[in-house]
């Protein structure tokens, strides 16, 4: 008799406000690649993924996630899909406070209809759009410096004679802030020359619309996650950076609810035990309802 290719399967559900990265998220961690430019889910997506848990056993998990919608008209679809959910994640943008502040509606919401031992897991997503909150002169080392000089008489016919500088050659200080939106700057004259000093990027060496700032300190939304019970991670969808952990540390805890007696492996909807003769592994696979 074949042995089974997972131990459990495990339901999920993805929550929180439209634009926060939960499809991004779930296709992350189902194909490994970054949703840039997803779709509004229309109800909700599937998504399924293996994981194996990091236990002395090496539990292998089947997590069949359920992603819902962000918009207030399908509310009421989506909250079907929560019934008898075991783990949960709740997702942020950690550059919208109002998408933080809406986080206490959703778990409402989740802890009235999954299991009442659902796990949940408080993810802070679009980590790398503040990847710049560096020590400031850390940040600054960072920038290419571009040295523009030219002679004290005047303009040479060739105008300003510019050259590129490593910035770990002339990194700029705290002091020398003129940012204008494209860096610091520096004028000097030395020795009968006129000098120019351009650190050419914006704070942090992030550039373009995509860098934003923090609208939710990481210590408030750890305090939020711990007056509430919640795990809590900060993840990038983008990078990948904390997804796939976000998941694991939801499915241990159920792994650890299950070992304890709180779900019932017959009864629990959200947990299932594998069988002997179970189906082959399933590559990664997406669907979508009520689109």
């Amino acid at each position: 008799m074949a042995s089974p290719a997972w131990h459990y399967v495990l339901k999920f559900i993805i929550t929180g406000d439209a634009a926060v990265g939960k499809s991004s998220l779930l296709v992350r961690l189902t194909d490994q690649r970054f949703l840039a430019n997803p779709d509004p889910t229309l109800g909700v997506e599937f998504g399924s993924k293996l994981i194996t848990l990091p236990d002395p056993e090496g539990t292998v998990v089947k997590l069949q996630c359920w992603d819902t919608a962000g918009t207030e008209s399908f509310r009421s679809i989506t909250r079907s899909y929560y019934r008898g959910a075991a783990g949960c994640l709740l997702v942020y943008d950690i550059t919208s406070r109002r998408s933080f502040d809406n986080v206490r509606t959703w778990l409402a919401d989740v802890r009235a209809h999954a299991d009442a031992h659902v796990s949940c897991i408080l993810v802070g997503n679009k980590s790398d759009l503040c990847e710049g909150e560096v020590d400031e002169r850390d940040a600054l080392a960072t920038l290419p410096c571009v040295v523009r000089w030219r002679g004290a008489q005047g303009r040479s016919p060739g105008g300003w004679s510019t050259i590129a500088v490593a910035s770990q050659v002339l990194a700029p200080t705290p002091a020398m802030h003129r940012w204008r939106g494209r860096g610091p700057r520096l004028r000097l004259r030395l020795c009968g020359f006129a000098f120019g000093l351009d650190w050419r990027a914006s704070r942090g060496g992030r550039t373009g619309p995509q860098a934003r700032e923090r609208a939710v300190p990481t210590e408030v939304a750890e305090q939020f996650a711990k007056e509430e019970g919640l795990l809590f991670t900060e993840a990038s969808a983008r990078s990948g950076a904390g997804v796939e952990d976000a998941f694991i540390r939801a499915a241990t805890e159920v792994l650890s609810k299950v070992r304890e007696g709180r779900f019932d492996d017959e009864r629990s909807p959200g947990v299932k035990l594998s069988k002997p003769g179970a189906l082959p592994a399933e590559t990664p696979k997406q669907q979508q309802c009520c689109s």
